[in-house]
């Protein structure tokens, strides 16, 4: 099939208006920009009030969302600051999940005007990764400690969903031996970045073992989407791509991922639409998404508006918006992304983030090639920190952070509207814990060097410690002696043991 004929063949009409609410999305300009403009000047106790709701663990209605962003007193910016970090501490504990992202193609129909990867610009030299080179790249990642990926593909034929599928068993498939004890480690849990599906291909991902499936609307103003994605492509179809994680929950997926990327317009503007696309989905499915991103725009490959956009978002607006993002979801983990600098991920990892990435790079078969500063400018982006995971993990636990290679939630069956409930309830983050712990000593003994391991000690005794004087364990005696024996079992030389 042709390129042409092939993109023509992908969009499902019918996909997109069996969700839709009297012929309209779920973004409405006029309702988001009234939210914006009526609450200009909130009252600081009700700034107040909204923050303890938040602090309650509820989600936060529209026009409390626009409140907080037009919050101008600097001792308010602090009370929510700190709320941010309890919201996380208490949802999710004291820890931060690793994973890495894997190109797997720069193949693409679209032409995103942000993109290095657009079908336009033709310096970008154009490749797809064999299932052995997926091998290969697979087994760099372990090489560093990651038991999780994302996978990222291009929108293209021939990366379509049976590659993708192909990619994700290829992926299951290897196995590595860890570079200090030799133990047999592998990837527990593949998430995939991806275009826009029908139902009927997102089925066949899931029984590929797809994880979380993440799309990101890149920006919910529609105006502004028809400028930087051309009409005459697939990805020009704004409602097709609003409303691919409501096909993703029909299809039967459990955990869907949102963002936008900050810097196409006013970030204000997107982080409604980001709470509006988390209300519809907790509206038609009672579940809502299972993280959250907010990458910003930087510079691409022969592409003028990664770095002249008016809407750029500067770095204490930044701060505010992952901020506000923390306080109006309390319940979905939240991302912070290699294209912020490790200062800036510091920053805002305090205001409540969950989840990051390391030993990041965004080439095609970059993890198993020597990548050249050539190949670093023709990226898809670029990015700010590519330290190594050992590096990010020894900064973690200098800050008195755990780190964590979790994955017994998905595996466990606390997915979907189930995981929902238990982080509503700040439930799951118990289990959260003693897995991170669990999941840590595996870092620290197959992987971490010396330095690494020295301070992750102090923290694993801090992490401890805590669980040992938590009420919810000492209530639980049958999970804190599973916890101890699963612990003992994985000093002794076990792995990927969970509860």
């Amino acid at each position: 099939m042709r390129v042409s004929d092939w993109s023509k063949s992908v969009i499902k009409q019918d996909q997109i208006d069996k969700f839709l609410v009297n012929g309209k999305s779920f973004i409405d300009d006029e309702k988001i920009f009234k939210n914006i403009s009526d609450n200009q000047n909130p009252d600081k106790q009700f700034i107040r009030d909204i923050i303890q709701k938040s602090l309650d663990i509820k989600t936060l209605s529209p026009d409390e969302v626009a409140a907080l962003m037009h919050v101008k007193d600097p001792e308010l910016w602090d009370e929510i600051n700190d709320a941010a970090l309890k919201i996380k501490q208490k949802v999710y504990d004291n820890r931060i999940v690793f994973f890495a992202p894997l190109y797997c193609s720069n193949l693409c129909v679209n032409n995103c005007l942000y993109c290095g990867f657009r079908n336009e610009n033709n310096k970008e030299v154009r490749r797809i990764l064999t299932m052995d080179e997926i091998r290969r790249e697979t087994e760099a990642v372990l090489d560093q400690g990651h038991k999780r990926l994302i996978m990222v593909y291009g929108e293209h034929p021939k990366s379509d969903v049976d590659y993708m599928a192909d990619t994700i068993r290829a992926v299951y498939d290897v196995t590595r031996k860890a570079p200090v004890t030799g133990r047999d480690v592998a990837i527990r849990r593949v998430n995939v970045n991806a275009a826009p599906m029908d139902t009927e291909k997102l089925r066949k991902l899931k029984e590929a073992g797809i994880g979380t499936y993440q799309v990101f609307q890149e920006t919910y103003h529609q105006e502004t989407y028809n400028k930087v994605h051309p009409i005459n492509t697939v990805k020009g179809n704004y409602l097709w791509r609003l409303y691919a994680l409501h096909r993703a929950f029909d299809a039967g997926v459990d955990d869907v991922a949102i963002g936008a990327l900050f810097g196409v317009y006013d970030w204000r503007y997107e982080v409604m639409g980001l709470v509006y696309h988390a209300l519809d989905l907790e509206r038609q499915f009672g579940v809502g998404p299972h993280t959250v991103s907010f990458p910003r725009l930087t510079p691409a490959l022969e592409s003028h508006l990664s770095t002249d956009s008016k809407y750029m978002v500067g770095d204490d607006d930044f701060k505010k918006l992952v901020a506000v993002l923390r306080l109006a979801m309390p319940y979905p983990g939240m991302i912070v992304t290699c294209r912020e600098t490790p200062e800036m991920k510091r920053e805002v990892i305090k205001l409540g983030c969950t989840q990051t990435d390391a030993s990041t790079k965004i080439g095609i078969g970059a993890y198993q090639e020597a990548e050249t500063l050539a190949d670093l400018e023709k990226a898809q982006f670029t990015i700010g920190d590519n330290r190594s995971l050992d590096t990010i993990i020894r900064e973690m636990a200098g800050m008195g952070m755990i780190s964590s290679f979790c994955t017994a939630g998905y595996r466990c069956g606390r997915t979907g509207d189930t995981i929902m409930g238990m982080l509503k309830h700040c439930v799951e983050g118990k289990y959260c814990k003693l897995n991170a712990v669990l999941t840590y000593r595996e870092y620290l003994d197959d992987y971490a060097s010396p330095e690494t391991k020295a301070l992750g000690e102090k923290v694993l005794a801090q992490e401890m410690g805590q669980i040992e004087g938590n009420s919810f364990f000492q209530k639980n005696n049958k999970i804190m002696n599973q916890f101890k024996l699963d612990y003992d079992r994985i000093c002794c030389g076990d792995r990927d043991i969970y509860i």
